[in-house]
């Protein structure tokens, strides 16, 4: 978890646009801000940390998986070399060049079924879930019906598919992982591994 503030607080921006001067120096004119996440999609995150780079503040920046991180990262090759680098997005796959097992295998069933496809965190994630749906309807045999695919479903508890974090469910817990994954930008805009550990 990122914060290095005392009391966070947070400052918005119009929705659907990437009007973000406002938030900007908001947080300029608060040195005791050091880092920010943001909840935001790619064009406005980009615009976000683009004016906060120009005005010269060192900052943490980090955005979460929503962010849409291929297309921040196509922001990023767009703007001049730099504004990239350091940003943080969490995620909620490992990334898709790691090496777990799941990871590995994802990426070998990607390339014998759709080899000019790029891995990626959303067809990671995909595959990740028809792995879960796949263990559910495994479990719920024969006479399927949802009930009892819901019932399979929360009966998997401690499930290993080689992420490195067992997958959980039950009938108040319909999240398999709480598990954050780390990944930051160099300064041309390429995506890498960030250990958050």
């Amino acid at each position: 978890m990122i914060s290095m503030m005392r009391h966070p607080w947070h400052r918005g921006y119009a929705r659907n646009s990437a009007d973000v001067g406002d938030a900007v120096q908001a947080i300029l004119a608060h040195k005791e801000v050091h880092a920010v996440v943001m909840v935001a999609t790619y064009h406005p995150a980009a615009a976000f940390i683009q004016q906060t780079k120009d005005a010269k503040r060192d900052l943490l920046l980090a955005n979460v998986s929503f962010v849409g991180t291929d297309a921040l990262g196509e922001e990023f090759r767009q703007l001049r070399p730099g504004y990239a680098n350091g940003v943080i997005v969490t995620q909620v796959v490992p990334h898709p060049a790691s090496h777990s097992s799941a990871v590995l295998k994802f990426r070998d069933v990607l390339s014998q079924y759709n080899p000019s496809e790029e891995p990626g965190f959303v067809s990671l994630e995909g595959y990740i879930d028809a792995t879960i749906i796949v263990e559910g309807l495994r479990r719920a045999a024969t006479n399927l019906t949802t009930e009892k695919l819901v019932e399979s479903l929360e009966s998997i508890h401690g499930l290993d598919i080689g992420l490195g974090a067992p997958l959980n469910f039950g009938p108040s817990e319909h999240q398999a992982s709480h598990k954050v994954w780390g990944t930051v930008f160099d300064a041309q805009g390429k995506l890498q591994i960030l250990q958050l550990e």
